[in-house]
């Protein structure tokens, strides 16, 4: 499934033109749906700062939330690579500033997962450890693990993650963790999926705690079993480093978008 190749249409949206995946199969976990637009009826006045609408006040939607809005309230143009969108959008000033910090992850962060870290990789509760380079796949869907043998984990059926900083071991505080990615749109889960920032402002490549390795389980297709993944830094420790560091913030992404 992961080999297919990952075609690009445009197409036009009342939003703008989006440049998406000609499958949806292979739509990246990192993007958003486009909003509903609030209904024009449904909004007579600023959903911001309450100014009424008229002739000369006009209505605009914010195409991130999809609420209403005077120009003075929704006036910036920015970036939203979340939703496809090939030029900066109109969005309202809570929603620009979201985008603003996720257009940063993706012209960094994405770049340093897709080209990959060299990692000492354990399966489960073996001792024998292999080199392997771990990158994300360029549709973002998978973890492509290559060393003499190759094997693939999907983001969606990764249950539990663990970013480990030096000196520490799995289940210490001070691992950052991203809890019940899989499945995590059912909403019976969100009473019980917990993410552990800690260290959001420390773990990089240049912070106070460097990334040491990752605790990953997952499911394998076709098995309702879990299945755990250690990895840790080997060769250029500062590349894998930062490697990690970006799957941190990967991962607090994809939690954050539940509830978008």
């Amino acid at each position: 499934m992961s080999a297919v190749p990952d075609g690009k249409k445009l197409v036009r949206s009342p939003s703008g033109l989006r440049m998406v995946p000609e499958n949806g199969a292979f739509t990246s976990p990192f993007s958003l749906d486009e909003p509903q637009w609030v209904p024009d009826k449904e909004c007579p006045r600023c959903m911001q700062c309450d100014t009424k609408f008229d002739f000369i006040t006009r209505k605009h939607h914010c195409r991130r939330c999809g609420r209403c809005f005077c120009d003075k309230c929704c006036s910036q143009k920015v970036a939203l690579p979340r939703m496809c969108f090939v030029d900066p959008v109109r969005q309202c000033a809570e929603c620009s500033l979201i985008s603003q910090k996720e257009v940063e992850f993706y012209d960094k962060q994405l770049k340093v997962l897709t080209a990959g870290g060299t990692f000492l990789v354990k399966v489960d509760s073996s001792e024998i450890s292999e080199t392997m380079v771990c990158r994300l796949s360029n549709n973002h869907r998978y973890l492509f693990l290559d060393g003499e043998s190759h094997f693939e984990v999907e983001l969606s059926r990764i249950s539990s993650m663990q970013v480990l900083t030096e000196g520490s071991t799995p289940g210490e505080k001070d691992i950052c963790s991203y809890m019940s990615l899989l499945d995590s749109q059912k909403s019976e889960e969100k009473d019980v999926c917990s993410y552990t920032s800690l260290l959001d402002s420390q773990i990089s490549e240049g912070g106070s705690l460097r990334a040491s390795g990752m605790v990953l389980q997952y499911k394998p297709p076709g098995s309702l079993n879990l299945q755990q993944l250690h990895m840790d830094t080997a060769d250029d420790k500062r590349v894998a480093s930062a490697w990690l560091a970006a799957m941190h913030k990967a991962a607090k992404l994809l939690y954050e978008s539940r509830d978008q």
